[in-house]
């Protein structure tokens, strides 16, 4: 029993040191997509990329809610009748607290910090873009409100739907990564 213990913490130290590491590469990789885009849009393009971050944290949080609250069994009977991406969704299930830390955390943390350099490119954009908005501060403070309502209103929403479609919500995003692992394979055989 002892053993299994420091088995137990050995894994778990991997997977902190893993998930940092992960998050570091990641939010490097989209901070740079996002400042990029940014960058080369308009205004109201700068907008669609900041909507879509939010979207992206939101939309992650509720699958990471989903997953937390779910529970492998309905998974292992649609698993036993050869149901495509159900072996995906009681693996999900099992590992609910790395899927929900991934999820959650990981994307979620990162697009809430890359949603506040995004406000920061958009309000210098939108200073400069009209001189009279002169307080850039200002501008910076009420897109940051804007963005928190989206957040908090749409992860608020999403955790609601989450509690209650687990199943579903669970099922298609197993769906989604097994045919992504099953295709990834084609690909490479096809070069």
């Amino acid at each position: 029993m002892k053993k299994n213990r420091g088995t137990n913490k050995k894994a778990k130290k991997k997977w902190v040191l893993r998930i940092s590491m992960i998050s570091f590469f990641l939010a490097i990789g989209v901070g740079i997509l996002s400042e990029i885009s940014i960058k080369n849009l308009n205004i109201y393009g700068a907008f669609v990329v900041l909507l879509f971050i939010v979207f992206l944290g939101v939309f992650f949080d509720g699958i990471g809610i989903a997953v937390a609250a779910s529970n492998p069994r309905p998974f292992n009977a649609m698993a036993a009748k050869k149901v495509k991406g159900a072996r995906k969704a009681v693996e999900l299930s099992l590992n609910a607290d790395r899927v929900s830390n991934f999820c959650n955390d990981v994307i979620g943390d990162i697009a809430g910090i890359i949603s506040g350099a995004a406000i920061a490119a958009i309000a210098i954009k939108m200073v400069l873009w009209d001189y009279s908005l002169y307080n850039m501060s200002l501008v910076a403070v009420l897109l940051s409100g804007l963005t928190a309502a989206l957040t908090i209103g749409g992860k608020a929403l999403g955790k609601k739907i989450a509690l209650t479609h687990w199943k579903t919500i669970v099922y298609y995003f197993a769906l989604v990564l097994w045919t992504v692992e099953n295709w990834l394979p084609m690909m490479k055989n096809d070069n």
